[in-house]
């Protein structure tokens, strides 16, 4: 071989070795951040599940309670959060009051109802004692209208110190505003994302403000709203939202995330959106997880966080998504995300024509390995009178049930 390309040869191969090492410090400089604190991030994936009839039982039990007219009998939108006295807060969004009859219902099944004429409203806050047990709903709604055809549904909620360095402590729940939309916008077109703070321990409504106003985007599709899920790690409470996509036909939503530094969730200017490349105040959020087609979210889906690894749960991507939960993990809440992970479908009840949605964690209730999950029942044609008066007449449609999950190793 002549000289020269000697020369090159090896100059090619001593650029590769260089072009290699520049790689391998780029990874272990980038990779602390992907994993946050550095620490292990193990793929995790649904390991086994199954249903918690305790918990369902006890909505049952409490919704079917005639003792008062003017509670809770059934809602959707299920969250909660753990108080600082061990009760445990639960926000629903549109909520029947009233009371419940029968069995037999009015048409001869056996089934418990409610009269049509029950009252509806936009959201609803129900109270379970340390022990477990449903005490009492407080007066409904307990976020008002911001005005005419607009309403407010709370999602996740987190107990706060009122202001930095304050011993006292409040609850922040964090609210979409919809107002109503012709179709296809038959849930409201989707508007701002608000924070409310309620006081502790008598859960009063202290004040709302609004956090994310998004009524000056063109494309009502790619709105996001923000609340679906909250969690903290490290300084930070993450804060994962959605666009209504799924609106317009597209197999599935696309998730995104925000930060606020601990106890700021009411500040509009402590929050960061994450751009697709950094972190930045005032930023238009861009997608961490969606591609239009396969891999997305439903119309709400919540994330956990189980060592250094961060696992989404929301409905399958397209006509699995009636019936069936997915999941994703990452190492960061920016992702990337990797799955979906293999589905299961949590028990329905018989008859057909129904539908799962909105998956929920429940850390506070969870423990010993095990994660506890809600997810919220309706027919599928859930909209109009003819709708609701089918809820009316089986009113264990309209209530969270529960599972239990157990995480093991993904890939």
């Amino acid at each position: 071989m002549p000289d020269d390309a000697r020369v090159r040869q090896r100059t090619r191969a001593a650029l590769g070795v260089l072009l290699a090492l520049v790689c391998a410090a780029v990874f272990l400089t980038v990779l602390p951040d992907d994993r946050e604190d550095g620490g292990a991030c193990p793929a995790r994936t649904v390991a086994s599940w199954a249903a918690d009839p305790g918990l369902t039982a006890e909505f049952a039990r409490y919704g079917d309670d005639a003792a008062r007219s003017d509670d809770w009998t059934g809602g959707d939108g299920t969250h909660s959060v753990r108080l600082p006295d061990g009760r445990v807060l639960w926000l629903f969004s549109d909520t029947y009051l009233g009371r419940v009859y029968g069995p037999p219902n009015p048409v001869g099944e056996s089934y418990a109802w409610r009269d049509t004429s029950a009252p509806l409203v936009r959201n609803s806050a129900v109270v379970m004692s340390a022990s477990g047990h449903l005490e009492r709903t407080l007066a409904a709604p307990l976020f008002p209208d911001p005005g005419a055809d607009r309403w407010r549904w709370p999602v996740a909620a987190r107990v706060e110190r009122r202001s930095p360095g304050s011993a006292e402590r409040v609850v922040r729940v964090l609210l979409w505003t919809r107002t109503a939309g012709e179709a296809p916008w038959i849930y409201g077109v989707p508007t701002a994302t608000e924070v409310a703070t309620l006081s502790l321990p008598d859960l009063r409504l202290d004040g709302i403000g609004t956090v994310l106003d998004q009524r000056s985007v063109p494309d009502v599709s790619r709105r996001v709203l923000f609340g679906t899920s909250a969690l903290d790690a490290g300084e930070w409470t993450y804060v994962f939202g959605g666009d209504d996509r799924q609106a317009v036909k597209h197999p599935v939503s696309r998730a995104y995330v925000a930060r606020v530094p601990h106890g700021t969730l009411a500040e509009p200017g402590a929050w960061e959106y994450w751009d697709g490349k950094r972190w930045a105040a005032r930023a238009r959020p861009a997608p961490v997880l969606g591609d239009g087609r396969r891999t997305g979210v439903g119309s709400a889906f919540s994330v956990v966080r189980e060592g250094g690894t961060y696992v989404l749960f929301t409905m399958a991507a397209g006509a699995g998504g009636l019936t069936s939960v997915t999941s994703y993990w990452a190492c960061a809440p920016t992702g990337p995300w990797h799955g979906p992970a293999r589905s299961f479908s949590p028990p329905l009840p018989g008859g057909g024509g129904v539908a799962a949605y909105n998956p929920q964690a429940h850390p506070t209730l969870s423990g010993g390995g095990r994660l506890v999950l809600s997810y919220d029942v309706n027919w599928l044609t859930a909209s109009g009178a003819a709708a609701q008066a089918r809820l009316s007449r089986n009113v264990s449609l309209y209530r969270p049930r529960f599972v239990t999950l157990r995480l093991g190793r993904g890939r």
